[in-house]
């Protein structure tokens, strides 16, 4: 395997990785992830969002100690828990996972830009050009990379504001009683808000690409901590919006409530907010397809540049391969399905497993 080791040169400051979790987070997800912890908490599913969210500040700090102890990323991790063959299987496994993440996000994107914009529109050829832009951006390198995170977060925060449209005309007592369901449906709640925030899994990549990288912890936290507060404020806006049958039956409450903005100088506003969500999902893809190049690269000998432009190939030929509502919406199930038990299964486990051994090596 190609060494974890990283010249400072190529190295960013631990601050940035605010901006470099947070724009993992948020993606196509916050789009229509409402309907999904509604479905089971109802009024109560800003309080399963919250709770989800809080639960994985405990994983951050996991995949925190893992790394730290390792000082290195998930595939030195692999090799030094399981062994080479193991080991590389399992971070082949990984590399399967950030690609599928994706496809999912292209494949999701462009299904919102044909529903709501331009239904004739060619995935093929968007695709290609989404694909090729990404490409331009990961020849920089992962500084490059990094950039684009930045001005991910930074430019079209101001999407936050269309918020305030749908919470003057809200009905707050729509949030009341509070806690007015069981814990198993408050449990299946938080298990959907969990998925929205899966994107934060690339530290176990990029994590030797940090100066200092213990010192970035906090930034990891803060990060994940203003996703937090997004979603939850979101879920209280969609749910003082909608009445609960109407967000049963709306598969992207986020750009439903866009369509009530009314500007002076703007009729629909859902076509600004989504060109302005291009530049939410290029560093997701960025990110994503820069980790699954990077895990490439550590098990072989060849080099990231060469490795990316047949990945890039791979994830338009399968974003291509789903056409229907049902299947781009199975794919986005089964992504999250594996992120799910990655995050909360396999990573504490993986703790558990490298503590272990740790302690057995330090006796013999």
């Amino acid at each position: 395997m190609h060494g974890s080791e990283v010249k400072d040169e190529f190295k960013v400051s631990p601050f940035l990785v605010f901006y470099l979790v947070h724009s993992t987070q948020v993606g196509v997800g916050v789009m229509g992830f409402q309907r999904i912890s509604a479905k089971y908490a109802e009024n109560d599913a800003w309080i399963t969002v919250l709770l989800a969210g809080l639960s994985l500040c405990f994983i951050i700090f996991l995949i925190y100690k893992i790394l730290t102890k390792e000082n290195g990323d998930i595939i030195a991790v692999h090799e030094k828990t399981f062994g080479k063959w193991i080991g590389g299987l399992l971070s082949l496994a990984f590399i399967g996972y950030f690609t599928a993440m994706s496809i999912t996000v292209m494949r999701t994107y462009i299904e919102v830009v044909q529903v709501w914009m331009f239904p004739d529109l060619n995935k093929w050829i968007f695709g290609s050009v989404l694909l090729l832009l990404v490409y331009y951006c990961l020849t920089g390198g992962f500084r490059t990379v990094t950039g684009i995170a930045f001005f991910g977060v930074v430019l079209p925060f101001y999407l936050v504001l269309t918020m305030l449209f749908p919470l003057y005309h809200g009905h707050f007592r729509d949030l009341l009683p509070f806690f007015d369901h069981s814990i198993k449906e408050l449990y299946e709640g938080a298990k959907g808000a969990s998925l929205s925030y899966l994107g934060f899994t690339t530290i176990l990549m990029y994590y030797p690409f940090i100066k200092n990288p213990e010192k970035s912890h906090r930034w990891a936290q803060g990060g994940h901590l203003l996703t937090i507060f997004l979603y939850t404020s979101i879920m209280i806006t969609t749910i003082v919006f909608f009445s609960a049958n109407q967000l049963q039956k709306t598969i992207w409450a986020t750009l439903t409530t866009w369509k009530i903005t009314e500007m002076p100088f703007v009729e629909r506003f859902e076509y600004i907010g989504i060109a302005s969500w291009a530049l939410v999902i290029l560093p997701n893809l960025c990110i994503t397809i820069w980790a699954a190049g990077r895990g490439l690269r550590r098990l072989t000998n060849v080099r990231q540049r060469t490795v990316t432009i047949p990945l890039l190939i791979m994830i338009l030929i399968g974003s291509s391969l789903f056409s229907k509502r049902e299947t781009i919406d199975l794919l986005n199930q089964y992504t999250n399905k594996v992120g799910f038990y990655t995050v909360y299964v396999y990573v504490p486990l993986l703790f558990l497993i490298q503590y272990i051994k740790s302690k057995v090596r330090k006796q013999s």
